[in-house]
């Protein structure tokens, strides 16, 4: 949980003359209040690549609507659909609101989720729903996984929450070893598709070592996973009902600077987004400028931006195809350099494009001199400015 209390800024040195002229130095204090808990970031806020219309929102690349005809899935009919101004947690609530309406099996659980959640994206579902299908759990990430693990083998719809993702790894055992493996493990007799893992990632702002992290790159290897991250409140509504109706477990990230930071028009009726598969944000010809979660800086070029949204398994076809056109590639994630998801694609994409490349894959990353104080992380991430240093150089290479 946050810390709520106000923070004790600095003391500031006041340096004064007494009446006999003698230099003195005087230590203030001064308190403000912190940050919200959910972050702003007016970058994010006012990004091109965000839907803030109803006909750009209602025809968003790839949308299924649960009420259309699934043997045309070309058609994006949109008279009569109604879109209502959301943030990312609202979209969130959204989603869960939708699979409690229609799936009476469906059930959300969590610490503090009753409540409405550290980042209210539970807000109101408790008195919706009722507190048999809506509840708290104890402070334990392997009993919580474990738990959703067992509903789901039962049959039931469990649509779990880890406060924030840097509390994910005492439920690694449950994930990796018992979710991803209970199909095979068990001749296919029981599965934990219907397991889906909330659990909020990437920095704030002021997060700290332990409320700021980005562990993705743990379950690149974890056959039998899910692993989504979305990009905005449309993405976000459409992916996590994919997410759950999906017949895999799947690990599902929410960027915490978005839940409050991005806001676009979104559909308000029932529709999924495809997993695995990337989005196209920006068409072009310079190069190929990949990101995930929080929309990267685009430097003013002509570069294809795709946003992978789903990390395992990633859109490997789509990348490629791109990188084989733009002849170079920039990869822009928040975790650290070494292993993380940008290695795995930077390894696949040289072996598929290795005569196509004009210049070596180019990953901008994390540092990592990881923990660090929560004042710098700012400082920590990748901005516009690295960024832009790593398009130059890869244009000029």
């Amino acid at each position: 949980m946050w810390n709520r209390s106000p923070l004790k800024a600095e003391k500031d040195t006041v340096v004064e003359k007494d009446r006999q002229g003698v230099v003195r130095h005087r230590r203030c204090n001064s308190t403000v209040d912190p940050p919200p808990a959910g972050g702003h970031l007016p970058s994010i806020a006012t990004s091109q690549v965000l839907r803030i219309k109803r006909e750009t929102a209602l025809r968003t690349p790839g949308i299924i609507w649960a009420d259309g005809d699934p043997s045309d899935p070309s058609r994006n009919i949109i008279g009569g659909r109604e879109t209502r101004k959301m943030n990312t947690y609202q979209a969130i609530r959204d989603a869960m609101s939708i699979a409690l309406a229609k799936d009476e099996n469906a059930v959300v659980f969590g610490e503090d989720v009753a409540f409405g959640g550290v980042f209210r994206c539970t807000m109101g579902l408790a008195e919706e729903f009722g507190k048999e299908r809506v509840f708290n759990t104890p402070l334990t990430e392997q009993g919580i996984a474990g738990f959703g693990i067992g509903l789901a083998l039962m049959g039931h719809t469990a649509i779990a929450e880890i406060q924030f993702a840097d509390y994910i790894f005492p439920a690694f055992d449950q994930i990796v070893n018992e979710a991803a493996k209970i199909r095979y493990r068990s001749g296919g007799s029981y599965n934990a598709g219907g397991l889906t893992i909330r659990t909020p990632t990437m920095s704030v702002g002021h997060g700290g070592l332990y409320h700021s992290q980005s562990p993705e790159g743990f379950f690149m290897g974890a056959s039998g996973l899910k692993v989504v991250i979305p990009r905005s409140p449309i993405q976000a509504k459409g992916l996590l009902l994919g997410s759950i109706r999906d017949p895999n477990p799947v690990i599902f990230m929410e960027p915490k600077i978005l839940y409050r930071s991005a806001v676009e028009q979104v559909p308000v009726d029932d529709y999924e987004l495809p997993l695995g598969q990337a989005e196209i944000l920006v068409p072009g010809s310079d190069l190929t400028l990949l990101t995930w979660g929080t929309p990267s800086p685009a430097p003013e070029l002509e570069p294809v931006i795709p946003n992978l949204r789903s990390i395992l398994p990633w859109d490997v076809e789509t990348i490629a195809e791109s990188v084989n056109r733009t002849g170079r590639l920039v990869i822009v994630h928040e975790a650290g350099l070494t292993a993380g998801v940008g290695a795995e694609i930077s390894a696949e994409i040289q072996k598929r494009c290795f005569l196509k490349l004009n210049a070596p894959v180019r990953r901008v990353a994390g540092w990592e001199c990881y923990p660090n104080a929560l004042q710098y992380e700012k400082f920590h991430i990748p901005d516009a400015i690295r960024v832009l240093d790593a398009v130059v150089e890869t244009l000029t290479y």
